[in-house]
């Protein structure tokens, strides 16, 4: 499945896989937020909540679409975080991981803090 994340100055699409959080996060699409920045990192509440997976993972690859179940929110990194060491994406706790991002990841770095932030499903 793909999702459109959008926001003022530009949008991304993401393919995300077949897990359980995925799916969940499928069926309360669409969502609109308001995003915050972490760093290389791009987050929004959904207003959802979920379980931390058993592979729930705290070091992930740049353009990882993950779920930070400690804050209800999908996290984008693109970079190091201030917790990072050396160029690692090091999200602040263990994260479901739901897919990747399609494409350059860092067409995140345009996003800004208190930007309004739209999650669809891309119709196939």
């Amino acid at each position: 499945m793909q999702i459109r994340i959008s926001w003022p100055s530009g949008h991304l699409t993401a393919t995300l896989g077949d897990t359980p959080t995925a799916h969940a996060l499928a069926k309360a699409l669409p969502l609109s937020s308001t995003a915050l920045t972490w760093g290389m990192e791009v987050y929004f509440d959904t207003g959802i909540a979920f379980s931390r997976e058993t592979d729930a993972r705290e070091v992930v690859e740049p353009g990882t679409v993950a779920f930070w179940t400690d804050g209800d929110s999908l996290a984008l990194p693109y970079g190091p975080t201030p917790i990072s060491r050396g160029d690692e994406c090091r999200l602040a706790s263990p994260c479901n991981v739901l897919g990747r991002v399609d494409g350059d990841a860092q067409i995140l770095a345009t996003v800004r803090a208190g930007d309004p932030v739209r999650v669809e499903a891309v119709d196939e």
